[in-house]
């Protein structure tokens, strides 16, 4: 499945972060990437387009993915959000507005989860919990 949308990658990982991002434009995304915090609010302000923010839950010196994503969604109410952690998901679930996906990501999981959140009609709040 390839796809086609605007999305904000956010992972304090640089490596991760590339590869990442290669992978999504190789699928047919528009893909913009911030290592922190700051960086991801800027690209928000700056009035980008972005359909998906895909956000690390745990970034270290930084505020977390959760809070990222509410600042994330006060400046647009109609981002859709999916995580990503390191972590075990079942730490994290009942606090996630979106899906989480466990790092390794293996990339058609990631691709085809992306896919299904952007076609929602609404916000990725009810959405599974897909496991990779």
């Amino acid at each position: 499945m390839s796809g086609f949308g605007r999305i904000l990658l956010v992972d304090d990982d640089e490596v991760f972060c590339e590869a990442i991002g290669r992978t999504l434009r190789h699928a047919g995304f528009e893909v913009a990437l911030a290592s922190h915090f700051n960086g991801a609010l800027e690209y928000l302000e700056s009035k980008h387009p972005v359909d998906l923010l895909l956000i690390d839950i745990v970034m270290p010196n930084s505020v977390n993915g959760f809070a990222l994503s509410a600042m994330a969604r006060l400046r647009r109410p109609e981002l859709k959000v999916l995580y990503l952690t390191g972590y075990d998901i079942a730490d994290f679930k009942h606090l996630a507005s979106g899906p989480i996906l466990r790092k390794p990501i293996d990339e058609m999981v990631l691709i085809n989860t992306i896919a299904c959140t952007l076609a929602e009609g609404g916000r990725s709040d009810d959405m599974s919990y897909p496991i990779s």
